[in-house]
């Protein structure tokens, strides 16, 4: 093996691996310092360098390397072990019933379909059936079957809607699986499920320590607890590192106090106001609106009030009370309101003045606006007419300040009958709005508007307020689901129309109401109007939707603690 010409950079090569002949530079083993010798042959060649312990020939060199590298390979000295894990927590919860842990392994195990797009629409999606799999494991307070915690953990992984309810069923021993996983990392973040070792809220010297030296996950859920027996100590102990602490770490703290929010907070609420971060101002203003008595509130409906006045009804009324409102909205936005969480610069497309308007008028207590205005409840207020255009405005604002507020009688207010033209009251502007208007009222009441919006208006704008609904969905609205599908059906149009709706119908669909789904999967006759082929279509998603409410009878059965 002869290299006439050296290789265009060898010099800095040689430099860096060369050694002299007969040392090593491990000091142990003979060949590694044979090994450099040949690396610098090999690249100044072996014509201008001597190559020594080499078999001569044109391929001695390569030779002699490809049989070090086999003794290397082989002669590898066994690493150290590693010491072995301590054991997994114990899991006190009594274990899934055998037939519902197979069904959880099945709906693990479960990949997007490849057969042709009829079967798909017949076939149950199993994946979109786990989320109430583990509702139901989790209500029944089931531990998860060992071996499928690799499973659920990587399920959570890759959903990450899943990971509470996951984390939930999981118990102690996920915590104790990821820190042997780093790609369960995200487990040691959140917040502790049942079974972790959060020590008693009557031993203050143990919670100090963990609040001193726990993880994040473990702080949130101490604190909680701690807020939940004693707010006041909670307070007490947020304090107490509340400067030290990062400023994403104050947010996600400051939240809790949105569970059990109380007049006592505020004091603490009027410090936040002052924090160095945006967000956690924001949030702390937020909170201190939701105390309709807070000193915020008083400040904003002062604002408020001075921008809303009621204009007087002409002489020649029969009754007295307003003829509608007046509304002079701020010109400026000073420190004071900033301080307050007034955000000055408006998003784009929004003038100023309407921007500070409204959130004037979110952060003041409703209960402001009938003595104000001159009129006895919320729907006198809301049926006012307002001057120059300003209506939309204040009822946009009213409704973000009923959804903070909590406030069911603007909520009521504001949505309006649900068969009302328009499908929404005077100050329903939007689907999202009255999503948000429904949560404040009860599961019976919301699932009662949301049957007779759909009664009279149809599927096509109600997936949103679907979505918004207690599961299963009550029998009132359950039939109205159904009746406009059948409708639509009738109708002649294509189901992929409503696919959305019968995804939910899928999963919210009580399994009582199948037995009502047994005639629509038969194919219909089609009508002249017809879309061609939906009656077959429609036939299959029928199926589907009813092969969906069998299986999840069966899951539900599966996982009662009476199951065989």
């Amino acid at each position: 093996m002869a290299m006439r010409r050296p290789v265009r950079g060898a010099g800095n090569c040689a430099n860096k691996h060369d050694a002299p002949a007969g040392k090593t530079r491990t000091g142990g083993d003979p060949v590694s310092g044979k090994w450099d010798d040949w690396i610098v042959a090999a690249l100044l060649g072996t014509a201008r360098r001597e190559v020594p312990d080499v078999t001569p020939g044109p391929w001695g060199l390569l030779d002699a390397a490809a049989e070090e590298v086999l003794r290397r390979r082989a002669g590898l000295t066994p690493a150290t072990g590693a010491p072995l894990p301590g054991p997994a927590p114990a899991d006190p919860r009594p274990p899934t019933p055998r037939e519902a842990a197979h069904r959880l392994a099945t709906l693990l195990a479960d990949r997007p379909r490849t057969v042709g797009a009829a079967r798909r629409a017949a076939a149950p999606d199993l994946t979109e059936l786990l989320p109430q799999w583990l509702t139901a494991a989790n209500a029944h307070g089931y531990a998860p079957p060992p071996e499928l915690l690799p499973d659920l953990l990587d399920a959570a992984r890759s959903r990450t809607d899943l990971r509470p309810a996951v984390l939930g069923y999981a118990g102690p021993r996920a915590r104790w699986l990821a820190g042997l996983n780093p790609r369960w990392r995200f487990v040691l973040r959140a917040a502790p499920g049942p079974g972790s070792s959060l020590p008693s809220v009557d031993d203050p010297q143990a919670v100090a320590r963990v609040w001193r030296e726990g993880l994040f996950a473990e702080r949130a859920a101490l604190l909680d607890t701690v807020r939940g027996h004693d707010p006041a100590a909670a307070r007490a102990l947020l304090r107490s590192t509340w400067d030290a602490e990062r400023a994403e770490d104050r947010l996600m703290f400051l939240d809790a106090f949105r569970a059990g929010l109380a007049p006592a907070d505020e004091p603490f609420l009027e410090v936040a106001l002052a924090d160095r971060s945006r967000n956690v101002r924001a949030t702390a203003a937020d909170l201190l609106a939701a105390l309709p008595g807070s000193a915020l509130a008083a400040r904003m409906a002062q604002r408020a009030a001075a921008c809303v006045v009621p204009s007087p009804a002409p002489a020649s009324a029969s009754e007295g009370g307003p003829a509608g409102i007046v509304v002079t909205a701020p010109r400026t936005c000073d420190p004071d309101m900033e301080r307050d969480g007034v955000l000055a610069r408006p998003p784009a497309g929004r003038g100023e003045r309407s921007w500070w308007l409204g959130q004037l008028v979110e952060a003041a207590p409703l209960a402001t606006w009938p003595g104000r205005l001159g009129v006895p409840d919320a729907r006198a207020v809301l049926a006012l007419p307002a001057a120059e255009g300003w209506r939309d405005d204040l009822h946009a604002a009213w409704c973000r300040a009923a959804v903070r507020q909590g406030d069911a009688d603007w909520a009521r207010g504001l949505l309006g009958a649900p068969a009302a033209p328009g499908a929404g009251g005077p100050g329903a502007v939007s689907l999202a709005e009255r999503a948000k208007l429904l949560a404040v009222l009860g599961d019976g009441e919301r699932a009662d508007w949301v049957a007779g919006f759909i009664a009279t208006h149809g599927l096509s704008e109600a997936f949103q307020l679907l979505g918004g609904c207690a599961v299963p969905w009550s029998r009132p609205l359950g039939r109205a689901v159904v009746d406009a599908l059948n409708i639509a059906r009738d109708a002649g149009s294509y189901p992929w129309s409503f696919s959305g709706v019968m995804g939910l119908a899928e999963r919210c669909l009580d399994p009582a109401e199948g037995e009502r789904l047994t005639g629509l999967t038969a194919t219909p006759d089609e009508s002249e109007d017809a879309a061609p082929g939906a009656g077959g279509y429609w036939a299959e998603s029928f199926q589907r939707l009813l092969g969906t409410l069998e299986l999840r009878a069966v899951m539900l059965a599966e996982l009662s603690p009476d199951a065989p």
